[in-house]
Parts: structure tokens; C-alpha cells; sequence
């Protein structure tokens, strides 16, 4: 799953990017509203976490255009304590939920998860697929109560798929959400991933729809 950050904190911006790519998700910075507009029209993300106090292009401007021009990814905006007029303003214009400053990285990490559950058509924090389940709290996959040991990308890959379950997913779907804007992307190595995952799980959860790309189904449902 991709994140961007939008913040001009550089301090804090870190420090969000850090604790969701622990998390294993591909994460993008921004540090104002026409960099993360710009940015947002060429990736692709599958949730936002927004700071209203920005420069060039405020937040609330920002999301504004987003929402008129059929972006739909859930966002969450970062506000300031005593400005609940900002809260509503950010809900009113789009806004998904939001995080009050200061706050707790693991609550704001917490309201990741729920956004993004909420965002594929889940609603608790493991999610199953048979055997196979993601606890989206702890960031690991567990098969037939093991855990699996995963690299990054596949976690990566996986993780998608399982939000994603019983859909098909093309590769180059897939690529743009396993990849930051800055890392090399080869569309070729998702065949290679999946591979690998097809030896740690068995090759039946990730079917291949031929000409399509792939799709992560409980075997025999």
C-alpha cells in the first residue's frame, strides 16, 4: 500500500514517513500543496496524509481540487489543537478523518489502517484469505498460524493483493503501488515475486489470469 505525506515540518514529515514505512508501506513526501497536487496527478496512492498549513497551495485548497477532479484515495489531515474550525472545514471538503497536533504516531498509524481497511471493504484489523491472514496491527502475515517471513517487496505485494482479494490485479497496478516515486520500477520482477511468494504460501492462493495480471483468491472457494 502507498502513502504520501504532505507536510512542510521536515522533522515531523520524517518522522510520519519513518513510522509507516516500518509499517510496510511505500511512502512519498511532499513538502508543499503544488508539489503534492503534481505529485498525486502522476502516482498513484492509496491514501493521503495531509497537513492543512502549507505553503504555495494550502491543504484545504488542495484537497478541494483533489475531490473535484475524481480523486477519491482516503485522506487524513493533520490540525492544529485549538483549530477545530479546521477540522470541519477538512471534513466538509473531503477529508477522510484526521490527526490533532501533537499526536501519537501510533494513533496516527492506527487511523492509517482503519482508512485503508474501510478504503478496500474491510473492517477489522486481520484480514484472511483460508489459511493466510494479514494482522494489519503488527504488519505480518501469518499462514495456517506461522509466520511468514517476508522480504519488503513482498510483503508489499502481498499486502496489496490481500486488500485486494478475489480481484484481479494487473502488473503494472501492482508496480506503481509496491514502489516509492524514487526507486526503479520493472514490471518484469512481479513474475519474480510472485514466484517467491508461491514457494511460502501455497501456489494456488495467487492465481494468474492470463493476459491480465494476477489474483489472490482461497483456494477452491
Amino acid at each position: 500500500m502507498r502513502v504520501l505525506v504532505v507536510e512542510d515540518e521536515q522533522q515531523l514529515a520524517q518522522q510520519v514517513t519513518d513510522a509507516l514505512t516500518n509499517q510496510g508501506y511505500v511512502t512519498d513526501t511532499a513538502a508543499d500543496g503544488e508539489q503534492a497536487h503534481y505529485m498525486a496527478a502522476v502516482e498513484s496512492y492509496d491514501l493521503v496524509v495531509l497537513d492543512l498549513g502549507l505553503p504555495q497551495l494550502d491543504g484545504l485548497t488542495l484537497l478541494k481540487r483533489w475531490r473535484t477532479e475524481g480523486l477519491r484515495f482516503p485522506v487524513l489531515i493533520l490540525t492544529a489543537r485549538d483549530s477545530w474550525h479546521e477540522k470541519v472545514s477538512g471534513m466538509d471538503a473531503g477529508a477522510d478523518d484526521y490527526v490533532t497536533k501533537p499526536f501519537h504516531i501510533q494513533e496516527l498509524l492506527a487511523r492509517v489502517r482503519a482508512l485503508l481497511r474501510r478504503a478496500t471493504g474491510h473492517v477489522s484489523a486481520t484480514l484472511m484469505c483460508g489459511d493466510l491472514m494479514l494482522d494489519t496491527s503488527q504488519s505480518q502475515f501469518f499462514y495456517q498460524a506461522q509466520a511468514l517471513a517476508l522480504t519488503s517487496h513482498e510483503f508489499r505485494l502481498l499486502a496489496y493483493l490481500m486488500h485486494h482479494q478475489d480481484q484481479v490485479i494487473s502488473r503494472n497496478q501492482l508496480t506503481e503501488h509496491i514502489y516509492a516515486q524514487d526507486q526503479e520500477r520493472d514490471s518484469n520482477t512481479i513474475d519474480v515475486f510472485i514466484g517467491r511468494l508461491r514457494k511460502k504460501i501455497p501456489a494456488a492462493y495467487i492465481q494468474t489470469v492470463r493476459g491480465l495480471g494476477y489474483k489472490l483468491t482461497q483456494p477452491n472457494a
